[in-house]
């Protein structure tokens, strides 16, 4: 089993365009109301328009979203991450910075709907 989180978002055509200019994912389905991000072969996450096809448990609109739930992505190569993250002009919560628990180096940023993303570098990259 592995995960593929949805999340509900207001404009998926938007949403898409930041998930592929900030994290370089590559959309795979298409469409104004629900699309899958890819990276390589794999589905990494779902975007789902608030509205569409009247979904009852994705949510309520008018609550802050993702409240308690990062979105957390495994970097290959951080350094080139963290360049297409400032090419795209994402906005930048916290960061970068070294985790000191983890080894590695993290960006906290929020996407256009509000959802905090994290990118990563590997466990233990930066040695002991």
């Amino acid at each position: 089993m592995k995960p593929q989180p949805l999340i509900a978002v207001n404009n998926v055509a938007a949403s898409r365009r930041w998930y592929q200019a900030a994290l370089g994912l590559v959309g795979g389905h298409g469409g104004d109301d629900y699309e899958q991000l890819m990276a390589g072969d794999e589905m990494v996450l779902q975007l789902h328009r608030w509205e569409a096809h009247a979904h009852p448990h994705l949510g309520e609109v008018d609550i802050a979203h993702g409240n308690g739930v990062l979105l957390w992505f495994l970097a290959g190569d951080f350094d080139a991450a963290l360049r297409r993250i400032r090419q795209a002009d994402a906005e930048v919560l916290e960061g970068p910075k070294v985790n000191p628990n983890a080894r590695h180096r993290e960006i906290w940023l929020r996407d256009p709907d509000g959802y905090v993303v994290v990118v990563a570098g590997h466990y233990g990259d930066l040695g002991a």
